[in-house]
């Protein structure tokens, strides 16, 4: 499966690809593209979370989330000379984190393994803030671990599609574009992956 081009996708448009509206100044963007290295720190403390998030969920294993995320931010110091400081570098950080995630995937002798639940990386885990109920916020946080480890059982193919869908606000089309197939395999993708989580988690949100 042919892999995008993380400099062509380096200028992508500001409002594609899951941008949240977070962004750094774009003075900041410019010291990025020219290597300066404060503007790098800035850079990784800006989208360290969104980057390590990603890879966690594509791999379900956090500690080689981590070992994604640093080969991430190696592949943005080599490429930083094409990004476009007047567009928004989530998209591009997306491609790049992909795509590496791909790579330790199809590098792994054995089945990634399932048995390590995502938490603490997520939106929405752990305590809200403000809220005045310990108890219900603990139900919500054993949910969200329940689905996240549903989420890990899942096939490569299909667990991609809704960690880019749900988690980070990418279209089909965009996903599409992203992972090598149609838009009609994405949406099939997509429903077999809600399918399966429904059955996967069939009772336990019943109660």
């Amino acid at each position: 499966m042919k892999k995008p081009s993380e400099a062509q996708n380096a200028g992508q448009d500001a409002t594609s690809a899951g941008d949240s509206g977070a962004s750094l100044p774009r003075e900041t963007l410019v010291g990025v593209r020219n290597g300066d290295a404060a503007a790098l720190s800035a850079f990784f403390e800006f989208s360290f979370d969104r980057v390590y998030s990603l890879a966690a969920r594509l791999l379900g294993d956090r500690a080689a989330a981590e070992d994604a995320a640093q080969e991430v931010f190696l592949r943005v110091h080599r490429a930083a000379n094409r990004l476009d400081p007047d567009r928004s570098p989530l998209p591009w950080l997306t491609v790049i984190t992909y795509n590496v995630c791909r790579d330790v995937l199809r590098s792994r002798k054995r089945e990634v393994a399932r048995s390590v639940p995502i938490d603490g990386d997520a939106e929405g885990t752990g305590l809200p803030s403000g809220d005045p109920d310990p108890e219900a916020a603990a139900l919500a946080g054993e949910r969200d671990r329940l689905v996240q480890e549903a989420l890990t059982r899942l096939p490569e193919e299909l667990r991609e599609v809704v960690v880019l869908r749900d988690y980070h606000g990418m279209r089909h089309d965009e996903i599409a574009e992203l992972v090598g197939a149609s838009h009609a395999a994405v949406r099939k993708r997509y429903s077999r992956a809600l399918a399966t989580l429904a059955d996967d988690l069939r009772g336990i949100f019943d109660e």
